[in-house]
């Protein structure tokens, strides 16, 4: 199974949200460069990058911030947040970055997700965020009326590298994963699904692997020190 930290960008700064919550930050580091280096360190294979300012604005504003991130470690790296248009995947791309999260704009233009996963094919992830079962967007502040698994089966014929799917209402509460719909999701869709939101323990990870999910990513537990990459990657195999 694979473990992704994740760094959340706010401000410049590496935060993490409670349940989505701008209002609601706790500020880690002031440099996500250090931070992801630091990861890096402990033996992190792959990192889960949110440009959160990005995610409110709909365009990317710590795009230098990922660039650098890419520049100062040799593993793998995801970026989410903000993705509006064909150029900012490019660049990403081009940058060094592996893979492309895109959520909003799947929901709000399916077509145009379409084509760009036809375009670049095994680059682009599909990010949903669900508040009871039901998919927000707009860096998480709206809500819509479709179901997250209903839009994940809309795209299941597309060349996806994964799905990451994050349960708002658990995200950064520390109360372990929404289980159930992560394995629901995952037994709805043919690519791998990368669950996030509440992991918080070594149990956790051993209960999504035991359930069949290959990923998952891990924020606030591991910023709290509540567990200790080097232990989750051991839970993890």
């Amino acid at each position: 199974m694979q473990i992704l930290p994740a760094i959340d960008i706010l401000n410049g700064k590496c935060v993490r949200l409670k349940q989505g919550d701008y209002g609601r930050e706790t500020v880690y580091a002031d440099s996500p460069v250090e931070m992801a280096q630091h990861w890096f360190q402990q033996g992190a294979e792959y990192l889960h990058i949110v440009d959160l300012d990005g995610a409110k604005d709909k365009e990317p504003i710590n795009r230098q911030v990922v660039y650098d991130i890419v520049k100062a470690v040799t593993v793998p790296v995801e970026i989410g947040g903000g993705i509006r248009n064909e150029k900012t995947i490019r660049d990403y791309l081009d940058a060094g970055i592996d893979r492309v999260v895109i959520g909003t704009l799947a929901l709000k233009e399916p077509n145009w997700f379409q084509k760009m996963s036809e375009q670049f094919p095994e680059k682009l992830v599909l990010g949903i965020d669900a508040r009871n079962g039901m998919v927000a967007a707009e860096g998480w502040l709206e809500t819509s009326q479709i179901s997250a698994v209903e839009l994940a089966r809309k795209f299941i014929d597309l060349p996806l590298a994964a799905l990451v799917y994050t349960d708002i209402a658990k995200d950064g509460m520390m109360e372990g994963p929404n289980f159930s719909e992560m394995a629901t999701m995952q037994q709805a869709v043919p690519f791998p699904v990368v669950a996030s939101g509440g992991v918080s323990s070594l149990d956790d990870i051993r209960k999504l692997r035991q359930l069949g999910l290959p990923a998952c990513i891990i924020g606030k537990a591991l910023y709290e020190g509540t567990v200790q990459l080097e232990d989750v990657l051991i839970a993890s195999r």
